[in-house]
């Protein structure tokens, strides 16, 4: 039997933690980066500000300035991501991680299609985000769904540059 995938928006409690949960481990993986990208992550995510970050997420993510989303695969939960407004009319897609345990399932994907499915339903004109150049994964996927390169769309701190990659995807 193939396995059940659902991408839901959390809402309960322990689908709270779940994403929480996951936000962090996303967090944790980019720190195990080499250090020129952990680096990234320990100016711009501190504890301090991740923390904030996502607590400020339970409200300012949700409809009709963005959406979370916590992939279930079997009841178990896998994966998120993040839709929220940058400005006017540009969603930023964000925190897009999938469990190891989980990659090569095509929760990546699902996840990918489900949020830019999401931007259009919020009315959203254009998405934009970025990924570090060492995620090879991440950026094929983003090319394959038919992102376009571009440059930075906000400032990044002077450890970024380089490193970087930026996409965006017009809806209209």
């Amino acid at each position: 039997m193939a396995p059940s995938l659902s991408l839901i928006e959390p809402r309960s409690e322990p689908e709270m933690a779940a994403f929480n949960r996951l936000n962090w481990d996303y967090r944790d993986l980019l720190l195990s980066l080499p250090p020129e990208y952990s680096a990234i992550v320990r100016k711009v995510y501190t504890e301090e500000k991740y923390a904030a970050v996502l607590a400020a997420g339970e409200i300012d993510n949700r409809p009709p300035r963005g959406i979370m989303r916590l992939a279930m695969l079997d009841g178990a939960p896998v994966g998120v991501g993040t839709v929220q407004t940058l400005r006017t009319g540009d969603a930023e897609i964000k925190r897009v991680y999938v469990t190891p345990q989980a990659q090569g399932a095509g929760v990546g994907r699902a996840m990918m299609d489900r949020l830019i499915a999401d931007c259009r339903a919020l009315g959203f004109a254009r998405i934009l985000m970025d990924t570090g150049k060492v995620m090879t994964a991440a950026r094929h996927l983003y090319d394959g769904l038919g992102f376009r390169r571009r440059g930075p769309y906000q400032e990044m701190p002077p450890e970024a540059d380089g490193r970087m990659v930026f996409y965006e995807m017009p809806l209209e």
